[in-house]
């Protein structure tokens, strides 16, 4: 049985069961895999013709071994990754750019994101999960655009989950927001505050740390990237792309929109597991704290920018926490310091240079303005006549700019579909396409949301009051 470790190292290990309930560990810390499945080339090569789904087994099950049964686990990734739930029969198919350039097509899924492939699945493992023990159990999340949809989508069918998404009030696209607000259910609550993400994401971190509001009667669940479930899930597609372009017998190259680092994590832990990578590129917009470690050794939190890739509007990246750990070789103690350095967010920080050297073998970066990004997605259209999501342009801009070696694939993660991107795409001069079939009436669809202040206590008691309605 596979056991999972703080990246803090002060907090007990548990199994998997007990971190996809646990989300933040005790110490402050996010929970890793205490040691990682690594698989030969051999083994690899051998998965090359399997579904989606079989190839999503032989990755997960793992991860949750001892947990979760095998064919229970079986069940739950055909009932995700089908024709009826992903609009299409490869769940992810690749695009061809240009001669070894690709785009991942992440977007096919209920709600036209990447995060569908996570959240799907991790609602049916949290249902697996608390049914068995006979518990309710509340989910608290923030969302920049993307997450709120996919978490509703993927638990919103859960009998002993109640759901509280926070989005910033007034900075999501409008087909966004009513992903998360029309859809019915008793269980689903949509929460609008009246500031950021990063203060939305600050409360639900800090209810995470004392949820006496819940009255020792409920726990909290997280459904943000820190839940290790959420990582897990995203390997798969990197095999999936690779298997597709003719590896492990030849590296690949990724380039990953990302804001909280939790995408990209999952590519450097599917080269970890033996797939052969040789570059990632972290792909960003205004929002660059990553891009400005990476490139200058500088950690420094700035003020949020509110741009037209809302859902890589993000000031703190929580998911590098977990590369860091592995870059101070798993040294706890040391990370925490380091991290209570970075928490301060009064300061710049630096990495030491030997770990900035080592991440930097593998990962480059880049951060887009917005000029850039929509010139980009008009570049693309008139060289193939394919649009891109904003989000998707940075990964496409970032991959031609910061590429190591043109003799093999370039793959870039296209992270979300362009229709939830009315600015961006208005703005490239396009016209709008037309929403998939099970969307079409998705702006005639009554909306449910409450708007809250900015405020810890506002939110908790709003959180108490429906979870203990009855």
């Amino acid at each position: 049985m596979m056991k999972y470790i703080s990246t803090r190292g002060n907090a007990p290990e548990l199994t998997f069961e007990d971190v996809l309930l646990t989300g933040l560990a005790s110490d402050g810390g996010l929970y890793v895999p205490k040691e990682a499945p690594h698989y030969t080339l051999e083994e690899i090569e051998s998965w090359r013709d399997l579904p989606y789904t079989e190839l999503a087994h032989k990755i997960v099950y793992p991860f949750v071994e001892g947990c979760v049964d095998s064919d229970a686990l079986k069940g739950m990734l055909e009932d995700v990754y089908n024709n009826t739930n992903f609009g299409h029969k490869a769940i992810a198919p690749l695009q061809q750019l240009d001669h070894n350039e690709y785009v991942l097509e992440l977007f096919h899924g209920p709600t036209l994101a990447f995060k569908d492939f996570a959240l799907q699945l991790l609602g049916r493992l949290l249902d697996y999960v608390v049914t068995r023990r006979q518990e309710k159990v509340v989910i608290m999340g923030a969302t920049s655009g993307d997450t709120g949809s996919a978490a509703i989508e993927g638990t919103k069918a859960c009998d002993n989950v109640d759901i509280f998404i926070l989005h910033p009030y007034g900075k999501v696209s409008e087909v966004q927001r009513r992903q998360m607000t029309t859809v019915e259910g008793d269980n689903i609550y949509n929460i609008a505050i009246e500031g950021n993400f990063d203060q939305a994401q600050d409360m639900v971190k800090a209810s995470f740390g004392d949820q006496s509001f819940l009255r020792g009667e409920r726990k909290l669940v997280a459904v943000n990237s820190i839940n290790w479930a959420r990582i897990m899930a995203q390997i798969v597609y990197y095999f999936y792309s690779s298997l597709n372009l003719g590896g492990p017998l030849r590296p690949m190259a990724y380039s990953v929109p990302t804001g909280n680092f939790g995408d990209i994590f999952a590519g450097y832990m599917a080269r970890k597991m033996g797939l052969p990578i040789e570059q990632l590129i972290i792909a960003t917009n205004n929002n660059d704290v990553l891009h400005r470690l990476m490139s200058k050794n500088q950690y420094e939190v700035r003020p949020l920018k509110h741009t037209i890739t809302p859902s890589m509007d993000i000031a703190v990246s929580s998911n590098f926490e977990r590369l860091l750990f592995d870059l101070y070789d798993r040294d706890g103690a040391k990370l925490a310091g380091l991290m209570a350095k970075m928490n301060a967010r009064d300061d710049v920080v630096s990495l030491d240079e030997d770990k900035l050297a080592k991440a930097r073998e593998l990962f480059d970066s880049l951060a887009v303005d917005e000029k850039t990004t929509v010139e980009t997605m008009q570049l693309v259209f008139n060289e193939t006549g394919y649009l891109l999501d904003p989000h998707t342009a940075i990964g496409v801009k970032a991959a031609r700019e910061c590429r190591r070696n043109p003799n093999i694939p370039m793959i870039t993660l296209g992270t979300a579909h362009p229709v939830k991107f009315e600015d961006a795409v208005g703005r490239a001069g396009y016209e709008m396409p037309a929403l998939p079939h099970h969307l079409t009436d998705l702006m005639e669809r009554e909306e449910r949301l409450s708007v809250l202040p900015a405020d810890l206590e506002t939110v908790q008691q709003l959180i108490a009051d429906n979870t203990f309605r009855d």
